[in-house]
């Protein structure tokens, strides 16, 4: 029996997050320049998002560039931008195809206009896709993301079209960026790095959290296989015992 056929296809988690990490190394332990990485990183793009979008999994979110990584050497940084905009050109057709929409969340005002523009064609294009949801962590950070909830919210507050008496854990929820979307039941994290790295801090409260010593550029559909069935076996209580989730 092959890992997919391994896989029970009603208990798959709806919205799978991944912390695509090891580029960099992976590049260095092939005597490779680092965006040799990142250029090798577009293949297991590919590969995960055909995976999920053929298992029936919702939503996959895929944390491609932080608010950190601005700090990166500047020519990593614009090698980065010029494959963003060249694989987002490259792939548009493919997830229109495939029936997958795109989304984009992060402090995207920092990008260039060029490159926003790139997104904003693309999310237009696939936007009626009902196959599945993929998107795009850039420039994003957790902290950036409830920073900016919270600075809405009292906007509102001031302006009298939100009561801070009523606020709830919902309430919140709805001022994130992945407002509207399940937060995610899986998080993966690639290169055996033990850490969230401020990527969906709030959303995550929740998920089962998966790690895998594979660098990015070597995660392939298998690998995927492998942790769904990992988070297949687990029990799932949100503070509850096993015998409350087992009655």
């Amino acid at each position: 029996m092959t890992l997919k056929e391994q896989i029970n296809i009603e208990r798959l988690p709806r919205h799978i997050a991944i912390i695509m990490d090891g580029n960099g190394r992976w590049a260095k332990e092939h005597g490779k320049p680092r965006l040799f990485g990142h250029r090798s990183a577009v293949q297991s793009v590919r590969d995960v998002n055909e995976a999920c979008a053929e298992l029936g999994v919702e939503y996959l979110t895929l944390y491609a560039f932080s608010t950190e990584n601005w700090n990166r050497p500047a020519d990593e940084v614009s090698g980065l931008m010029t494959l963003f905009s060249q694989t987002i050109k490259k792939e548009t057709s493919t997830l229109l195809k495939n029936g997958i929409r795109l989304n984009v969340i992060g402090d995207t005002e920092r990008m260039s206009q060029g490159i926003r523009d790139e997104f904003s064609r693309a999310i237009d294009i696939t936007s009626k896709g009902e196959r599945m949801e993929l998107t795009l962590a850039l420039s994003y950070s957790g902290r950036w993301d409830i920073t900016d909830a919270a600075r809405r919210m009292a906007q509102a507050a001031k302006e009298g079209t939100l009561d801070p008496n009523t606020i709830t854990e919902d309430t919140v929820s709805s001022y994130l960026s992945t407002a509207g979307r399940p937060d995610p039941e899986l998080l993966i994290r690639t290169s055996g790095e033990l850490r969230i790295s401020n990527f969906l801090m709030w959303q995550l409260a929740y998920s089962e959290l998966y790690f895998t010593s594979k660098y990015w550029p070597d995660f392939r559909k298998d690998d995927l296989y492998e942790a769904i069935i990992d988070y297949q076996h687990r029990e799932r209580r949100f503070g509850k015992t096993s015998e409350q989730i087992t009655k």
